[in-house]
């Protein structure tokens, strides 16, 4: 078991490794596309895209004072944003009555695709 636990340590330090890698190319990529002021590129053999999007951050306590129904607050339990937008989709929640309860969070994803 011992060989297994050492392995599984390694292995965990890897990954570290890896993320911290992965993060500074996407970081640097994101930079490069923003410098060239396109979301797509094709950079030899890839083709790489930017795809920007929004989400919502809600702030619990003022999601709680706005949902005091407790059968609603039931469902979420604490700002959850999937159930959220489905409880909205579901006219369950009002948009408007919502509105002010979270900040919207710009962030860019990265996709890389072999052309």
């Amino acid at each position: 078991m011992e060989k297994k636990v050492q392995q599984y340590y390694k292995l965990k330090q890897k990954h570290k490794e890896i993320e911290k890698e992965l993060a500074e190319l996407r970081q640097e990529i994101v930079t490069y596309c923003n410098e060239q002021e396109k979301n797509d590129v094709d950079i030899g053999s890839y083709k790489v895209k930017l795809v920007t999007q929004n989400r919502k951050e809600y702030d619990d306590i003022k999601l709680y004072e706005t949902l005091s129904d407790p059968e609603v607050w039931r469902m979420l339990s604490k700002s959850d944003s999937a159930k959220i937008a489905s409880l909205t989709k579901l006219n369950v929640i009002s948009e408007d009555k919502i509105s002010h309860t979270y900040t919207l969070k710009t962030i860019t994803l990265l996709q890389v695709d072999k052309k």
